[in-house]
């Protein structure tokens, strides 16, 4: 049986050790904060949008009547 050390006494060696043990995975989570874009805020791209949907415009050259 292992004598018992506190936590405080161990080598940041062995702290380090125990920590990296204790912490487990985040399971494919990624750990990065994020946040919803706000509604309010103008987006470039959102803006943009209406071109892609629409289409290319029709061109309609116009005759000129000689009189």
């Amino acid at each position: 049986m292992e004598k018992f050390i506190p936590y405080e006494k161990l080598s940041k060696k062995k702290q380090r050790e125990l920590d990296l043990k204790k912490r487990g995975s985040w399971g494919g989570l990624n750990p990065v904060t994020r946040k919803p874009l706000n509604p309010k805020a103008y987006d470039r791209r959102k803006a943009q949008s209406w071109k892609k949907e629409s289409g290319p415009a029709p061109f309609v050259y116009p005759l000129l009547t000689a009189g």
